[in-house]
């Protein structure tokens, strides 16, 4: 009889049998058995930290590992509740670290700082995903393989993030619910401005006129589109896959008296190209944070969709979340937490894969900002902004182990781009007919934390 049918089993008043009693005793020396194992490996794994330190407690326990740095001069603690975290760690890599502090296994004060530790002892990192790991890579890359971005697949795949509810992400986001990475002109600007600010400098490096065409691949919640049509004077079409954002994006129009300016259709950005046919190319197109979620199967596509959408002397501007071209084929075929909880088939492009998806194209790209220390300040405030609200959002029937979740996914992405472990840029690309100069938008001057 299976450990699994013994626990669901109805309680009865009548004594444990023997034989029931010393299953249970083996099946606790047995999990005890492997949560020692793993605590073992897990620690010898730490013990390779060199910038950093981390100050783990448990019971009676306290352990440290790594140095503290000038950019770590404290020690970071890290909580553990239960032994269970460490097989969960041990065995699970980045996602089981993920699942351990969404069900409560491990904490920490600051989670981000946790994060960072990871990022820049890289290594250490990719041997708890690269060994015992390895184990749930299978299944997950299964799991991810299944997420693929067909028609379909898309469809099911925006809808699992960007439909947990609008009520949700309003609970975080500024009010222009911009859902990416704002532009800071000093580290103490209000996100608000900082959400405009951003939305200004896309559009100005677009160079938009009065009257010209815009079209949008990825709608959000109509931020752009809206900021576009009303400070340019442009038309806008944009396109989501979210039945949430779509709803609220077209309200959002409605309310800004944009209704002859802005479209907003809900289709697949492969089904746009038949809009040609019907009303020409466009003269600018814009896409921003969108391109991470078309999968790395389907960037030649994408860009050969842009191409045919674009007027020959038209601009084109991508915000792309993006890593080192050295870690992205290892990255496109293993899953980590992010693939599996929070975007099912996505995949973070590197700028050698953008590069060469566009080069099957006549576009050219005429300009590249990094924008990396702007997100790290802007996943700090939605993380304050979530953590102060978290009351509020869990009325609204999400479930802890959700909460937690989201805590240290905003926790993780904020120390990977501190750390640049990820990065996050803006693109400009030109038609092959086009003659005039690119607008002149300078790089903000400032250097915020965790910007080169």
């Amino acid at each position: 009889m299976s450990q699994s049918l013994l626990l669901s089993s109805p309680p009865h008043s009548g004594p444990t049998s023997p034989g029931t009693s010393a299953l249970q005793t083996r099946s606790r020396e047995h999990r005890g058995a492997l949560e020692h194992l793993a605590e073992r490996l897990l620690l010898r794994a730490l013990g390779q930290l060199e910038i950093g330190c981390l100050l783990l407690r448990h019971e009676s326990r306290e352990l440290r590992f790594g140095a503290v740095h000038p950019d770590f001069p404290a020690p970071v603690v890290v909580q553990v509740d239960s032994a269970r975290a460490y097989v969960d760690l041990c065995f699970g890599g980045s996602i089981g670290a993920a699942e351990a502090y969404a069900r409560g296994l491990w904490s920490s004060p600051e989670p981000e700082q946790v994060a960072r530790i990871f990022a820049r002892n890289a290594p250490v990192l990719w041997k708890l995903d690269g060994g015992l790991g390895r184990l749930v890579q299978p299944a997950s890359r299964l799991t991810h393989a299944l997420r693929r971005n067909t028609l379909r697949g898309s469809r099911r795949n925006i809808e699992a993030h960007y439909d947990l509810g609008n009520a949700f992400y309003a609970c975080f986001l500024d009010d222009t619910l911009s859902y990416s990475a704002a532009v800071f002109e000093s580290a103490e600007q209000p996100l608000r401005d900082a959400s405009l600010n951003k939305l200004e400098r896309v559009c100005r490096k677009l160079d938009l006129k009065p009257d010209e065409r815009l079209m949008e691949i990825g709608t959000g919640w109509g931020a752009l589109a809206i900021h576009a049509a009303s400070r340019f004077g442009c038309r806008v079409t944009t396109t989501t896959l979210s039945q949430e954002q779509y709803r609220l994006a077209r309200l959002r129009v409605r309310e800004a008296g944009l209704d002859d300016r802005v479209e907003v259709l809900l289709r697949d950005y492969r089904e746009l190209p038949e809009l040609v046919r019907t009303a020409g190319r466009f003269d600018k197109l814009v896409s921003i944070e969108m391109v991470e979620a078309v999968g790395h199967q389907y960037l030649a596509e994408y860009f050969s969709v842009c191409e045919q959408l674009l007027a020959p002397d038209g601009l084109m501007l991508i915000q792309a979340i993006t890593m080192r071209d050295k870690r992205f084929e290892a990255h496109k075929h293993n899953v980590d937490f992010i693939k599996r909880y929070i975007f099912p088939g996505s995949c973070i492009p590197s700028l050698g894969a953008l590069a060469s998806a566009c080069a099957r194209t006549d576009l050219k790209l005429i300009g590249l900002e990094d924008i990396s220390g702007h997100y790290a300040l802007t996943l700090r405030h939605w993380r304050e902004r979530f953590m102060a609200r978290r009351a509020e959002i869990a009325a609204l029937g999400y479930g802890e182990e959700f909460l937690r979740l989201w805590e240290w996914y905003l926790a993780y992405c904020e120390g990977g781009f501190r750390e640049r472990y990820i990065g996050n840029a803006q693109l400009l690309y030109e038609g092959p007919q086009r003659r005039a100069a690119a607008p002149l938008t300078p790089t903000s001057a400032i250097r915020l934390e965790g910007a080169p």
